[in-house]
């Protein structure tokens, strides 16, 4: 089967942003995208490309960028329809937030989004999918030729342990502490097609692989493999959706930075002649589960050897290798951000400073109202029950 792919011009960027409907008043999560997309008729689904979309469960709604050519650029294009869907869900008593999974709401009392496509998933897949209740970032780096496509992918599964760390966000679930970075990465994980990408040769292999998956009823088109790490044929795009949930801009910046850096750094480097690296499938979903459950503080497996390094360290590093990139493209100051991260904490250390200095999961979902809200890290001492 021949899967064309539309190669972008240059290194294109698109976000996707899942965001959470909060209710002001009890801070569990609210059903009302449907409500909530119905008073935004100009950025919802009724244009061609609509910026303000559903997702899978109704206390969601997602929002995406046009083409955009620097992470500057996607930012502003995120904060103003940002800005839109604030009033919006204002008006309704609707808070906005974004966390891997929200620390008390039940995913029992989700409902599914009315789109047909839903509902065929909720009725293949039952309980996985009934229960993704979950929010992620997705971002999408154009690629200048088909045949990079599948080198590029087996490369940056390396970093799926990175792109977890820095912004893991859902230690929580249901109210209770999971003891995981990244609940979302296993409760999305475990749809059959989901998880790291399967290392393939070359784009004719790729085909190869989508039509025998296709002949054999796993799915129905290629847009049903959920991996951590896709082609995007119709979109030109690498597709980098290991993410959480990311609670403010400037660490959403700091992930679109990090893609559009390593993925303009391996196009290059195939323009040059090199080989890219392509690690073994066993150290690319060893070294994921130890960043769904360590998040920063994982060491992780460096080579097929089994030699080990600190995960900190080693996004040290990568920060360092990839500053001249960055410097290049205009993110070098986004990128920079992942060092603060690791300095004052990645999400879920956030959430669960709050928790063990006394705080409730309730001052967890303001801080994280807040932090959008605001564009900060929120500390302990500004949470509600502070000097109480």
């Amino acid at each position: 089967m021949a899967i064309d792919f539309n190669a972008s011009n240059g290194a294109t960027l698109g976000v996707e942003w899942e965001l959470q409907l909060v209710d002001v008043e009890s801070r569990h999560l609210r059903q009302d995208a449907r409500e909530v997309l119905a008073a935004l008729p100009s950025l919802s689904e009724g244009v061609v490309n609509p910026k303000v979309r559903h997702e899978l469960m109704e206390s969601t709604v997602e929002i995406v960028t046009d083409i955009c050519h620097t992470v500057g650029e996607a930012k502003g294009d995120l904060a103003g329809t940002l800005a839109s869907l604030r009033a919006a869900a204002a008006e309704r008593d609707i808070a906005l937030a974004c966390t891997g999974t929200h620390p008390i709401s039940d995913w029992r009392d989700a409902v599914m989004a009315p789109m047909a496509r839903y509902a065929q998933l909720i009725e293949q897949m039952q309980w996985l999918a009934r229960r993704i209740q979950t929010f992620g970032v997705h971002v999408h780096v154009g690629v200048s030729d088909g045949a990079k496509a599948i080198p590029i992918v087996n490369a940056l599964s390396a970093y799926l342990p990175h792109f977890l760390a820095l912004t893991a966000s859902s230690p929580f679930w249901s109210g209770s502490d999971t003891g995981l970075a990244s609940c979302r990465a296993v409760v999305f994980g475990q749809l059959p097609t989901a998880g790291p990408p399967h290392s393939l040769d070359d784009w004719e292999a790729f085909e190869d692989y989508m039509d025998t998956l296709m002949r054999a009823g796993t799915i129905r088109s290629i847009k049903e493999v959920w991996w951590d790490i896709r082609p995007h044929p119709d979109f030109g795009t690498i597709e980098i959706r290991m993410f959480d949930g990311i609670p403010t801009m400037r660490e959403l910046g700091m992930a679109a930075a990090l893609c559009q850096s390593l993925v303009t750094l391996f196009d290059q480097q195939l323009d040059r002649g090199y080989t890219l690296p392509r690690p073994a499938s066993w150290v690319v979903r060893d070294n994921k589960w130890r960043a769904t459950r360590y998040g920063l503080d994982a060491i992780v497996i460096t080579d097929d050897t089994g030699n080990t390094a600190p995960l900190r360290d080693d996004l040290y590093e990568l920060i360092r290798e990839l500053e001249p990139v960055a410097d290049r493209l205009g993110c070098a100051e986004e990128l920079k951000v992942a060092g603060e991260v690791l300095e004052h904490g990645a999400p879920y250390e956030r959430q669960r400073a709050i928790r063990a200095g006394g705080g409730t999961l309730e001052d967890i979902v303001d801080a994280a109202i807040t932090e959008l809200a605001e564009d900060r890290f929120v500390t302990l001492g500004e949470v509600a029950h502070a000097g109480t």
